[in-house]
C-alpha cells in the first residue's frame, strides 16, 4: 500500500527502509560506509545505489533499478569511536567531553549524536556548561520540551482542524498545495500568504506549486539565500522542477536580496521578520 513504510532485512544482516516520500516517490535507504575527506563532497555512490536497489528488489514485485532513481543524497554522521568492528555496530548516542581548566574558558566537545536527539543533546550540553556560565534567568529549565516550534502550536491531533480553517480562509488553493503549505508552515501560513484572496495574489508561479509569495517569505523571514535553500533544504520541490525553473528561482531570489539590502532595515516594509519554522532537513545519512 502507498501509505505504508517497510523495513527490509538484508542477507548481509543489515536493514533498509522503504518510505512513502513527497506524494509520489519512495525513499529507500540507508547505507553505512566509512568516509574520509571533506563532508561537503559526500554523495551516494553508484555502488551504494546499486546495493539499495538490489536489496529492495528482493522484496518487491517489480524490481527497482538505478535507472529509476530520480534523486539521491548522503550525509556524514560522526560516530564516537568505541572500536566497533563495523560502522553499523557503532553507537548512535552522543558523548560529551568537558575540558575546563581553572581560570580558563571551558571547551565542550560533542561526539556522535543524531538529528532526532538534538534537543536532549543541547540540554545535556548546557547542564555541563551551566556551572561555568553566569547566572541564567528568564525561561524555566526544560522549557524546550514544552514549547512548540514556530508554526506547530496546535495539538498533535489538530492537523485536520488546521486544514479546515485554512481551507475556509484560502479557498482558492488546490488541496495538494494547501496540504504542502500547512505541513511546512502550520499556523504561520497566514504570514506566508498574507491577504491573498485569489491565486493571482500569490505572484509569479515558478512551478510545482511554488509562488512568489512563499519565495519572498523564505528570503525575508527564513533567511533563504539560494535556490537550493528553498527547493532542497526547506522543501523537496527540486524533485519536480526543471533546470530552467530552478534558474528562474535563483534569479528571482537575487532580485529579492537586492531589495532587502536596499531597505533601511534590510527588510522591506510590511514583511514579517525574525520568523523561522524550524528545520525541515532530511536525515543526515540516507541514500
Amino acid at each position: 500500500p502507498p501509505d505504508f513504510s517497510y523495513i527490509f532485512q538484508n542477507d548481509d544482516g543489515r536493514i533498509i527502509f522503504a518510505i512513502p516520500f513527497q506524494d509520489g516517490f519512495t525513499l529507500i535507504g540507508t547505507t553505512d560506509q566509512e568516509f574520509q575527506g571533506d563532508p561537503a563532497t559526500a554523495h551516494a555512490t553508484e555502488a551504494e545505489i546499486e546495493y539499495l536497489c538490489r536489496s529492495a528488489s528482493a522484496y518487491l514485485r517489480e524490481p527497482v533499478t538505478p535507472a529509476m532513481v530520480v534523486w539521491s543524497y548522503a550525509g556524514v554522521r560522526p560516530l564516537y569511536d568505541e572500536h566497533a568492528s563495523a560502522a553499523q555496530e557503532a553507537s548512535r548516542d552522543y558523548v560529551l567531553k568537558l575540558d575546563a581548566p581553572d581560570a580558563m574558558a571551558p571547551l565542550l566537545s560533542v561526539f556522535g549524536g543524531k538529528l532526532t536527539t538534538y534537543r536532549r543533546l543541547a540540554l545535556a550540553a548546557l547542564a555541563q556548561l551551566e556551572p561555568k556560565l553566569p547566572g541564567i534567568s528568564g525561561l524555566p529549565a526544560g522549557w524546550t520540551g514544552r514549547t512548540a516550534l514556530p508554526g506547530g502550536d496546535f495539538p498533535m491531533n489538530g492537523f485536520r482542524a488546521q486544514t479546515v480553517a485554512a481551507t475556509e480562509r484560502f479557498p482558492f488553493l488546490a488541496k495538494p498545495l494547501l496540504n504542502r503549505l500547512l505541513r511546512a508552515y502550520g499556523t504561520l501560513l497566514p504570514r506566508v500568504l498574507g491577504d491573498a484572496t485569489h491565486v493571482n495574489d500569490l505572484g509569479r508561479p515558478f512551478g510545482a506549486g511554488l509562488y512568489e509569495a512563499e519565495l519572498r517569505y523564505l528570503v525575508q523571514a527564513e533567511w533563504a539565500r539560494t535556490a537550493a535553500d528553498v527547493i532542497w533544504r526547506r522543501s523537496k520541490l527540486g524533485l519536480l522542477l526543471s533546470a530552467e525553473q530552478v534558474a528562474a528561482i535563483e534569479a528571482a531570489m537575487a532580485a529579492m536580496l537586492r531589495d532587502c539590502a536596499a531597505a533601511p532595515t534590510g527588510v522591506p516594509t510590511g514583511v514579517p521578520t525574525g520568523v523561522s519554522t524550524g528545520g525541515r532537513q532530511a536525515p543526515s545519512a540516507e541514500a
